[in-house]
Formats: structure tokens, sequence, C-alpha cells
């Protein structure tokens, strides 16, 4: 046990999905572009690389563990299929990473064809003891509104509206196929664009959405990563309602430790991003996590501490990911404070 002051709770899980092994990159690109490998062969080694992932963060020893999406392109682009009237267009870079999606292209509001994350939950469920929760990640619609193009006609706050309908349906479905954990993040929030305005709809639309899967008994993060977002935007964000709200810390940590400093940490229990998922280098827990989890603790309202990657893994190589996820077990073991 670590002797500092630390919060009641504290609980350990990566943020998002993760990146393909070379196996599989070089199965889906003979798949893809060259056709030299069967569907099945495709589909095996995605299941395979799924399933091996899903042992990790078991064996890390982590309270929650995340659908790793290996065979998603982006985030977008499963959602963007399984809708009408939205096509796939060009290419764009995915914030400043390296990194690109093909660019939604709505020209009318999204009619859902099929669900997205239902059929995934099932088999994994499938596989993953009872008492094993399972966390789902939905783009927010103010991001993918963001991230679109819109030919609709409708203004951007009509299409997010309908967007998260959308995704409102794909959450019940997917709590009531066994997902535990709803996850939405919206890395817009953290640009130097991001408004007032746009915090609140975000918010107001989180809400929604959310309350979805904590009606269906399931429990709800709310993601902001890719930077920290201005004191303005996180006034807003703040309140809400999703049990825990994720910020990237390690990206700009100053700037962090003064926003959640000055605003008195405010919520009881909060996420924060500490192990770098954009950097291979490998964080010590007395330099780079104690100091600030103490501060925070010390502050006297925050109860709940979610640890958790800066961002979703997928950014990283194969093997460094896996080494973060054990990284975060470890993380959490040491800070030795029981779960409840």
């Amino acid at each position: 046990m670590v002797n500092v002051m630390l919060p009641e709770v504290v609980t350990a899980e990566v943020l998002g999905g993760y990146p393909r092994s070379e196996r599989t990159r070089k199965i889906l690109r003979n798949y893809e572009e060259r056709g030299e490998v069967a569907q099945s062969e495709a589909v095996q080694s995605i299941w395979s690389d799924t399933v091996l992932l899903l042992g990790v963060q078991l064996g890390a020893g982590l309270d929650v563990v995340v659908d790793p999406a290996v065979e998603w392109h982006d985030p977008l682009r499963p959602f963007v299929e399984a809708w009408r009237n939205v096509t796939v267009g060009g290419l764009l870079r995915w914030f400043d990473n390296n990194f690109f999606y093909r660019v939604p292209v709505f020209v009318d509001l999204p009619d859902p064809m099929r669900f997205v994350l239902s059929p995934r939950v099932r088999f994994m469920r499938s596989m993953l003891p009872r008492d094993v929760k399972l966390k789902v990640v939905l783009p927010g619609p103010l991001t993918f509104v963001k991230l679109s193009k819109n030919l609709t006609g409708k203004d951007a706050a009509e299409l997010a509206e309908s967007i998260k309908e959308a995704l409102s349906l794909e959450v019940k479905q997917a709590v009531a196929s066994g997902a535990d954990v709803v996850q939405l993040d919206e890395p817009f929030l953290a640009d130097v664009d991001a408004s007032v305005d746009d915090a609140r709809l975000a918010v107001d639309l989180a809400n929604d959405l959310l309350s979805a899967a904590s009606s269906a008994g399931g429990e709800t993060r709310f993601a902001v990563y890719y930077g920290v977002p201005s004191k303005e935007v996180y006034s807003e964000i703040v309140n809400v309602k999703a049990d825990y709200l994720i910020l990237d810390v390690v990206s700009q940590r100053r700037r962090a430790i003064e926003l959640l400093e000055g605003q008195g940490a405010i919520r009881d229990s909060i996420g924060l991003g500490l192990v770098d998922g954009r950097n291979l280098y490998m964080e010590k827990l007395d330099k780079d996590i104690l100091p600030l989890v103490e501060k925070l603790a010390a502050e006297g309202s925050l109860r709940k501490l979610l640890v958790t990657t800066s961002t979703p893994l997928y950014l990283l190589p194969f093997g460094s990911a896996i080494k973060k996820t054990e990284l975060l077990g470890r993380i959490k073991s040491q800070l030795g404070v029981p779960s409840r």
C-alpha cells in the first residue's frame, strides 16, 4: 500500500480501442487491397486479436475490459456504413495524430439499417466470465458532426440531435446484449475551436444518450482527450450526467493540473488519463502518478478515481499497447485501494 492520501475507490481501465497485430495488418491488407486472402481468414485473424486483447486486460487486473475494436478503420466508419443517408468521403487527419479517417458525408439525417455494437457484445460476452465488466465506446454526436460534411440542409445542431437518436438505439441494444459500461467520446471539446455553446450542446446530447445506458443498469463514461479543454468548456462539461468524466492529463500536464486544482476537482468521481496512449514512455508511479492523485484527493471532494490511458491505444504499436495495459494494471495494484 502506498502511504499517501488517496480517494476511497481507485479503479482502472483502458480508455478505448487497440491496434492490430502485425499478422492481422498483413492479412487485412492482402484481403482488402489485393484479394489474396479469403474473408474467413481475415475474420479469424481479427477475432484472434480480439480474444488476445481481452485476455491481456483481464490478466492485467483491470476493473473493466474494453472492446478492442481492432478491425475498425476509424471510430466513425462502422456507424457510417450502418446508416442510410451517409457515405464515406475522402481522407483527413484524425485531429493532430498520424492517423487518418474517411470523412462521413451526410446527405440527409441518418437512418440506421443495422446495429454495430450489439453483435460484438454478444460475441465477447460469450467468452467472458459474467462478473467481468465489458465496455463499449461510441463517438459523441458533436465530434461526429465536426468531423463530417453536412449536405443535409439542416443545421449542425439538428444533425447532431439525429446522430444522438441513432446512437441511443445502439446503446440500448448493446446494454441489452450484455455491455456493462458505455463510454461516449467527445475529443473535439479539447480543441482550441471548441466553444461554450459546443460544450452545452455536447452535454445535453450526452445526458440524453447516456441515460439510455443508465436506465438499463449500465455504467457511463464521458471522455475528452487529445488535449485539455478550456476553463470555460470545462465549467460546462463537468456537470455531465456520467458516472465518470474522463480527462486527458498527460498531453498537457501542467494545464490539466491547473484546471483541476482551480476548479477544486468539483466532481466526487473523475477519470484521469495518466498513462500516455500516444507515447512509448512508461510512466512511473512515484514520479508521474502519485503527486497528482494526492493533490486531487487532498481537495476533499474526490471520492472515486478512475485511472486510464490518455487516449485509445490504437495509435501505438501492438506490443506497446499491451505493455501500457499491463502498466495500468500495476498502477492500480500499487495504489492499493480496493474497488467497490
